[in-house]
Order: C-alpha cells, then sequence, then structure tokens
C-alpha cells in the first residue's frame, strides 16, 4: 500500500482536547516531527481535520 509523509507544522498548545487527540493518533505531538504512515481513508480524514496543523510532505 502507498505511504505518506505527515509533518506537524503547528502548535496543540490551547487547541480542542479532540484535535490533541487526532495528533496523538497520527503519532505527531511536537512541532516539525515527521511520520509516515499507510495512505488510507482513516489517515486523509485526520489530515482534513487538521489542516491548520499538519502537512503533507513529498
Amino acid at each position: 500500500m502507498a505511504k505518506i509523509k505527515i509533518k506537524q507544522i503547528g502548535s496543540p498548545i490551547r487547541r480542542p482536547a479532540d484535535q490533541k487527540k487526532i495528533l496523538i493518533g497520527l503519532g505527531l505531538g511536537k512541532m516539525n516531527r515527521v511520520v509516515e504512515l499507510e495512505d488510507t481513508a482513516e489517515v486523509r480524514g485526520a489530515i482534513a481535520k487538521l489542516p491548520h496543523m499538519v502537512a503533507v510532505v513529498d
């Protein structure tokens, strides 16, 4: 299956608890951290909920 790299570009400070949980679920939590995950609908949905905090890296 295809992989996707996600980089955290926004801080979870002063964000709602559900957004923090989504970040942790993606394997993020600290600024500029990059993770490589399977490109699934669930991961794409989590990215869509946090467009101000994460970016897809090529």
